[in-house]
């Protein structure tokens, strides 16, 4: 089972060689890793000529986005699974994509998995939130919850179906695919109960006032856009579970 793995890039110099490293770890044989950088001008395409050995596809050119350029993977990917590695974050452990083909292969049916995730310091690696999963139905999304984006692994088949990232809904983009996903097609995904990905703070939704407000609105519009009611309701409940996570 080829799991096709994606990270997306652009002048990411900071912390690009600890992604690299934590995916050359991982001791699954099976990986078609694909990196998309968007013309980035630091120093992040010397530091990916250096892990080119690990690197099946590599393309530098300007995109219209984060999204835009995880859909450029999923278009090329030729694996079976396919997941997301933030260019800032890390495998929190070397066997996270071995446990995946692993799960993958044991659940024949399943669709999708997901797993846990850390939320640590930028500078320091401390650990500052865990998101703790749990094994999900449409009816938990209804009540705002949602597995944790950066540990989702999915068939290639569901994007074929369903459809890639939408481009309109700038970082709320994932949400609105889990939600089209989970709610709107209900597909059956497992619960893996492992730490998967270490995530540093400091988002692209979390940079400012005005992107934090950005972001619950294309939120209230992909709830909309899925026909979830009570989208009001629903958001209030997505942002209280996360008091838990601290």
């Amino acid at each position: 089972m080829k799991i096709s793995l994606i990270t997306v890039v652009y002048n990411g110099e900071a912390f690009l060689d600890e992604c690299f490293k934590s995916v050359a770890e991982q001791t699954y044989p099976d990986v078609e890793y694909i990196v998309i950088d968007g013309g980035s001008t630091d120093k992040t395409l010397s530091i990916i000529n250096q892990h080119k050995a690990h690197i099946d596809y590599f393309v530098s050119e300007r995109d219209n986005g984060l999204y835009d350029a995880i859909n450029k993977g999923i278009e090329k990917s030729t694996g079976d699974i396919i997941g997301i590695l933030n260019a800032d974050d890390m495998f929190a452990s070397s066997d996270v994509l071995a446990s995946v083909a692993k799960n993958f292969m044991i659940n024949p049916t399943i669709d999708g998995l997901y797993g846990d995730l850390d939320y640590i310091h930028p500078i320091t690696n401390k650990v500052i939130r865990k998101w703790r999963s749990k094994q999900t139905t449409a009816e938990e999304i209804k009540k705002g919850w949602m597995p944790a984006h950066p540990t989702l692994y999915l068939k290639r088949t569901l994007f074929e179906k369903y459809g890639d990232y939408a481009l309109d809904l700038g970082t709320a983009a994932d949400y609105e695919l889990i939600l089209r996903y989970f709610y709107t097609h209900k597909i059956k995904a497992k619960y893996l109960p492992m730490l998967m990905v270490n995530m540093r703070m400091g988002g692209l939704s979390n940079q400012s006032l005005n992107s934090r407000l950005y972001a619950l609105i294309n939120d209230y519009k992909a709830l909309r856009r899925n026909n979830l009611s009570n989208a009001l309701l629903v958001l209030l409940k997505k942002k209280l579970s996360k008091i838990s996570q601290f």
